[in-house]
């Protein structure tokens, strides 16, 4: 049976509320907008660099989602690949559980070049895996479509990659883009070094429920 409307909807809910979490997250990149204005001195280069970590995104989420949005064979093995997925998210999840270093590839990379820095950040932290069950979930199909279906698979699975990443990334860059602007107009990265909490469990506890929720809706299809 193809996804009901409520699952669907979820599911879209899921994409857009993990945009708005990693948003809220200044480890994907937000206090670099800030620092990046207050150096400048100019407004206009808050939405320069927003725009900068939002590209990076984006481009960190195509490359986790098109190679399974290109998968002929997830048609027939769609429910063991979401499982498979959902296993993996959760893993990941449970290693930045145990291990809560930062990669030292980000501290490698100039403050300047915010859209690479933005896209091994968010591969870094597992951002662009904790949408691929979400995805999964949205492409299902009949599973007695068969391999007919297959062509039609690829080509509705493309865009819908193309659109989980936009909407993911539009969600990210509203949420970290408001806080930004707090910042830099009205509190300083003063208080944000004094105030701000550290959010590495929540983001590795958030995988773990993500690629639980996942497998769920997977099994949840198939029966």
């Amino acid at each position: 049976m193809i996804a009901d409307v409520s699952t669907m909807a979820a599911l879209w809910w899921a994409v857009i509320l993990s945009g708005l979490y990693h948003g809220v997250n200044p480890g994907m990149g937000w206090p670099l907008a800030v620092s990046a204005a207050l150096m400048e001195g100019k407004p206009r280069a808050l939405p320069k660099a927003l725009g900068l970590l939002a590209l990076g995104h984006f481009l960190a989420m195509l490359a986790i989602l098109l190679p399974f949005s290109m998968m002929l064979i997830l048609v027939a093995w769609q429910v063991e690949i979401r499982v498979a997925a959902g296993l993996l998210v959760i893993a990941m999840g449970i290693y930045l559980v145990i291990n809560r270093r930062h990669p030292r590839i980000l501290a490698r990379v100039h403050p300047a070049r915010l859209a690479l820095w933005s896209f091994l950040a968010a591969n870094a932290h597992g951002a662009g895996l904790m949408l691929v069950p979400l995805f999964l979930g949205l492409c299902a199909v009949d599973a007695d479509a068969g391999h007919q279906a297959a062509g039609d698979l690829m080509r509705g699975n493309i865009p819908t990659a193309f659109l989980v990443a936009s909407v993911h990334t539009a969600a990210m860059t509203a949420a970290g883009g408001v806080i930004a602007v707090i910042i830099y107009f009205w509190l300083g990265l003063r208080f944000l070094s004094k105030t701000w909490f550290n959010l590495d469990l929540v983001w590795a506890l958030s995988l773990i429920i993500v690629g639980a929720f996942g497998i769920y809706s997977a099994l949840q299809h198939s029966s």
